[in-house]
């Protein structure tokens, strides 16, 4: 009999997972297979899709998409690797320090980084004033490096758009893999090391031999996560105003849901490309991880640097950490920047906080701060509340199809948060949200009285549940079972027991997730420029959206905007990293 709650509960997940996770997936995928002629007849046709492949302008938006997402993870391998393992196995100056700088690139949407990168690599921008005053862009135009019209700035965002991309989604992304890697890191056994330094192998032959092929599960999860963020992210070429990328043709058509099946079969595609970018991957680079015989005997220990080598360690954080935080510092000068005064300057020529109250007192900014607080709040309610369930089912039963469950609440981390918003516009296309039917009006997208608070809500609990049920299942594994049995042996209820013993042993864990899910929701951004059409429903990106696209102070309004982000996901990720310390890379993996 005590099994029976714990049956009905997870009985009760299947359901939802398969309504708000599942249902949406199904309707993108199985709509780029239908043909539908002129009576209202449908059948199976893989035309919409083989379409896809002979649009030589969708054909160049995929491999666009692709070479952004190998650019980024590249990236970040590049910049993160090197650091998670100076964090792991040495002391510098200032290690603790910029174990918290290293996250702050996480802080800011990348969609909201673009904004500073703007006047940063501007025509006028920063960059181009520097080049123009030391004389290095009339020398390079003297030695035909350089167009003469570059002598009115080098277009690094328009014609190094692409690039532009990249270096921003990598600079975002990064600290992913570097948690990822770093709690993989912190995982080793230390005698395996020891055995072959004492077999006299170098340190580069330990590190290829040993550390990587025992951290490559780590490495992959977390490419994993940047490699599908970065192939999907939406908010970053719409930025750029770089239009020949598949996110952005898919944004692009949305409002031809209902007439064309173009949308829906450009959104299976990038789903299957997911997908098999994942298998690959994970066939190539996890397929043979190596594992330890056991758990490492005796903790490892960490090697003081002497000066010089402790003052380059700190030094290569310092820059990798001043690269990422250029997008923020343009943004933060952005918004204290009076309108038209940081023009053909390295700096601003003026400066002023009237943008943060504009911020806060304009109509459209602060009434997408409200729904944003009432979708955020919401979503994280309900996290908690399935997340606990989830978590509970999968470490305290034995029950059947627990891991598929577990499976399942992961699975927003590796299917395109595009592709979701996708599919829940296509949901409210559908019975029983169309015309005449029974719920009619509740949810409505495209129409001429768009409702989508229900949807946004459930995109975003659906979006970031894996941080709540990760936090939750680490808190569960470090506690005992025992006392709750105790509890239940005197009598308490399974729903008393848990509230009086799990939760509060748990707490940290539970809060550290919810405040993760929390400013993540507060700043999503594919479903917030997708289900959000009307200017009453529209939360804090896509308000950044439309004011960075509006002529005199959108920009810094825009600006200001991000900084209030900033300023909350800061905390609460100091918050989280605080409560879980090296276990919160767990939360980013797949």
């Amino acid at each position: 009999m005590r099994r029976m709650p714990s049956i009905l509960m997870m009985i009760a997940l299947f359901a939802g997972f398969g309504a708000f996770l599942i249902y949406p997936i199904w309707l993108t995928v199985s709509d780029a297979f239908v043909h539908t002629d002129a009576s209202g007849d449908s059948s199976f046709t893989v035309y919409h899709i083989t379409a896809v492949f002979s649009d030589p302008m969708l054909r160049a938006g995929l491999l666009n998409a692709f070479g952004i997402a190998i650019g980024t993870t590249l990236l970040c391998f590049i910049m993160a690797l090197p650091l998670a393992v100076l964090n792991a196995n040495y002391e510098f100056p200032g290690k603790s320090i910029f174990g918290a700088l290293v996250l702050i690139p996480l802080i800011l949407p990348p969609f909201v980084g673009a904004i500073g990168l703007h006047h940063l690599l501007g025509r006028t921008g920063t960059v181009n004033s520097i080049l123009a005053d030391l004389g290095i862009t009339e020398m390079l135009i003297n030695w035909g490096w350089l167009d003469p019209s570059a002598a009115a700035g080098i277009d690094f965002i328009g014609t190094g758009g692409f690039w532009a991309i990249v270096v921003v989604e990598a600079l975002h992304l990064y600290p992913i893999l570097y948690l990822n890697a770093t709690a993989a890191l912190a995982n080793l056994d230390p005698t395996l090391d020891e055995a072959a330094v004492n077999l006299g192998a170098s340190r580069w032959k330990r590190f290829r031999q040993i550390t990587l092929p025992l951290i490559r599960p780590g490495l992959f999860a977390g490419a994993t996560i940047v490699f599908i963020w970065s192939f999907t992210e939406l908010g970053t070429p719409l930025m750029f105003d770089y239009q020949v990328v598949t996110p952005v043709q898919i944004f692009n058509g949305i409002k031809e849901m209902e007439a064309s099946k173009q949308p829906y079969a450009l959104t299976a595609v990038m789903l299957f490309a997911a997908v098999m970018f994942y298998v690959v991957g994970k066939l190539i680079f996890g397929g043979k991880a190596y594992a330890m015989y056991s758990k490492a005997s005796i903790q490892a220990t960490t090697q003081r640097l002497s000066l010089l080598p402790g003052l380059a360690a700190s030094a290569l954080f310092g820059l990798v950490i001043f690269l990422a935080i250029l997008p923020h510092l343009g943004v933060i000068l952005t918004s204290v920047s009076n309108v038209g005064d940081w023009y053909n300057s390295a700096l601003p020529g003026s400066y002023t906080l009237d943008h943060y109250g504009t911020a806060l007192g304009h109509d459209l900014a602060t009434g997408s701060i409200r729904n944003s607080l009432f979708y955020a709040s919401i979503a994280v309610v309900v996290d908690l509340i399935v997340g606990l369930m989830i978590g509970y089912i999968v470490v305290r039963t034995k029950l059947f199809g627990r891991s598929l469950l577990d499976a399942l609440a992961m699975l927003p981390l590796a299917v395109p948060g595009l592709v979701m918003a996708f599919g829940f516009v296509a949901m409210s296309l559908r019975w029983p949200f169309a015309d005449g039917a029974p719920l009619a009006g509740l949810v409505d997208v495209l129409g001429a009285d768009p409702n989508p608070a229900l949807l946004l809500i459930i995109a975003y609990a659906v979006r970031r549940l894996p941080y709540v049920v990760r936090a939750t299942v680490a808190g569960l594994e470090q506690t005992s079972g025992e006392l709750e049995e105790a509890a239940r042996n005197l009598g308490a209820t399974p729903i008393r027991a848990v509230r009086t013993i799990i939760i509060p042993l748990i707490m940290a864990n539970l809060i550290a997730g919810a405040l993760l899910a929390f400013s993540f929701a507060m700043l999503e951004v594919s479903d917030s420029l997708i289900l959000a059409q009307r200017r009453g429903d529209y939360p804090i990106t896509k308000a950044i959206y439309e004011l960075f696209a509006r002529l005199g102070d959108g920009q810094h309004i825009a600006s200001a905007m991000g900084v209030w982000g900033m300023a909350l996901l800061g905390v609460t990720l100091i918050g989280a990293s605080l409560m879980m310390g090296k276990r919160m890379g767990a939360i980013f993996r797949v």
